[in-house]
């Protein structure tokens, strides 16, 4: 393992499906990054969710001794749990509140192959990133090339005009997870100016 690794990140948020697909190499996918971020000592911030994709690498992640933090709203809470919440849960009143809070505790952030959801917080935070409201990598696990549709879509959205080409490098993609954390720690930002964080925090006051 490169030295340079060890720190890079302290941790990172996973957006990942409540489902598990139909095929086990999303599962392994899961399970892979899981150990990737033990192997590093990297804790996990996702949505909560203890089912699918989600309930997989939060085991992994706790299992492998490092802190698992899930963000969840309250409305989900009776879906997306079943049995034994795993690690720190955090029960937030709504979705934007969750993606705040998700995306202030993570040096990083990774989607893995996920539905409706998945994708949403994905573009949310790029968009961020695209504002200057944060500066972390974001890089999309393409499993088996799950993304690829997606990730043609943008390079149409550049050749028409509706996304810069540096804006288009936002977004960090591999195949495998080691391959993934390695081009994120090796990320340059994007953006030098950042927003000040009022901007993308939800003003809580429960």
């Amino acid at each position: 393992m490169e030295g340079h690794s060890i720190n890079k990140f302290k941790r990172i948020c996973v957006f990942c499906g409540s489902n598990p697909g139909y095929r086990k190499v999303f599962s392994d996918a899961a399970d892979e990054l899981g150990n990737e971020m033990v192997e590093r000592k990297i804790d996990l911030v996702y949505g909560g969710g203890s089912i699918g994709l989600m309930g997989l690498i939060s085991q992994k992640v706790f299992d492998g001794g490092c802190h698992v933090i899930g963000v969840i709203p309250k409305a989900l809470v009776p879906l997306e749990i079943s049995g034994e919440s795993i690690g720190e849960v955090r029960v937030v009143s709504d979705m934007h509140e969750r993606k705040a809070l998700m995306a202030k505790e993570a040096d990083a952030f990774i989607a893995l192959p996920g539905g409706y959801g998945t994708m949403e917080e994905l573009l949310e935070m790029i968009t961020w990133s695209q504002l200057g409201i944060h500066n972390k990598p974001i890089g999309l696990l393409n499993v088996e090339g799950y993304y690829n549709n997606l990730l043609a879509l943008f390079d149409n959205g550049v050749e028409e005009g509706f996304i810069k080409p540096s804006a288009r490098h936002i977004i960090l993609s591999a195949s495998t997870a080691k391959e993934l954390l390695v081009k994120m720690e090796l990320y340059s930002p994007f953006n030098d100016h950042v927003a000040p964080q009022e901007s993308w925090q939800t003003d809580s006051t429960e």
